[in-house]
């Protein structure tokens, strides 16, 4: 499966409008080389992967991420086996055990969330038509779960984690597995208005216990967490400035062992397509400079 070096990740593309398909096709033209989207508890899910990859012609389309509490691991893999066998090496699913709140509020209890993943691995490879291993990726963030991601799946799809975090996750899963970490960027120089705009998009990952236990994990302190976090901790999270800044950060994510970047253009306004599009249309230069 060809990921390539760079792709974007929104939840902008989980939108059924003409407009998504549409951008996602240009979002291939620019050069990225996939496009993640939350699984969430989308109804139309499948329906709406498969009208993805009809609208582009080679990118990947990734699910970042499907949640195992509210997809059961048979409907899950059924519609793994249809998206592979219509667009094949073009669909790779991504799964986690989401986040307390999230999945009790979908009236589900929130309980051993490791044994969890364990079991609904087990589910995918006993299903009718099994998830192969290298076709599946897990956001794993702690040591426990990137094991299991070494051991069980594709490998690493981590979410809201600064670079330091990418060095640890190719350590913990060894060569010949993916790394493929998520970075969110706002394309401002004005340190106020860029800040302000990655708090905005910071402040629900502040208050979920698997971010900020891994962020602790990693050397931050819970002064850099509390009241909308710290400069410190959000300019390691979100980078920010003019496209060849950011361009710097995902080579640093390289650097450190990433294969693969999923980048998330924050916006001023939270869903907003044209902004979203207008960002990784400024970055794609840059980018595939890096990529040469």
């Amino acid at each position: 499966m060809q990921l390539g070096s760079t792709g974007v990740w929104s939840g902008v593309f989980r939108q059924e409008k003409p407009e998504v398909l549409k951008a996602a096709a240009e979002i291939e033209d620019l050069g990225y080389g996939a496009i993640w989207m939350p699984g969430g508890q989308h109804a139309g899910l499948a329906d709406h992967l498969q009208n993805l990859l009809k609208a582009t012609r080679r990118a990947v389309v990734a699910t970042g991420i499907v949640s195992i509490w509210t997809h059961p691991a048979s409907a899950t893999a059924a519609t793994h086996h249809a998206l592979e066998h219509a667009f094949p090496d073009r669909f790779l699913l991504g799964i986690g055990i989401s986040h307390q709140r999230a999945v009790e509020g979908a009236g589900i209890t929130y309980a051993k969330p490791l044994s969890k993943l364990r079991e609904y691995l087990e589910e995918l490879d006993a299903a009718p038509q099994p998830v192969p291993v290298d076709e599946r990726i897990l956001a794993s963030l702690g040591p426990l779960s990137l094991k299991l991601a070494r051991d069980r799946s594709l490998g690493t799809h981590p979410y809201f984690m600064p670079v330091e975090h990418t060095r640890i996750s190719r350590a913990a899963v060894g060569p010949g597995k993916i790394v493929a970490p998520e970075q969110m960027v706002v394309l401002e120089t004005n340190a106020e208005r860029a800040r302000t705009i990655a708090r905005a998009a910071a402040d629900r990952y502040l208050h979920a216990p698997n971010y900020v236990n891994n962020l602790l994990r990693l050397g931050f302190t819970d002064a850099d967490i509390a009241n909308g976090g710290s400069e410190r901790l959000i300019d390691a999270l979100i980078a920010w400035g003019e496209p060849a800044v950011i361009a710097q950060r995902i080579a640093e994510h390289h650097a450190a062992g990433a294969d693969h970047v999923c980048i998330q253009v924050l916006t001023e306004t939270p869903g907003d397509l044209d902004a979203a599009m207008a960002g990784w249309r400024q970055l794609a230069p840059a980018l595939n400079t890096l990529a040469r």
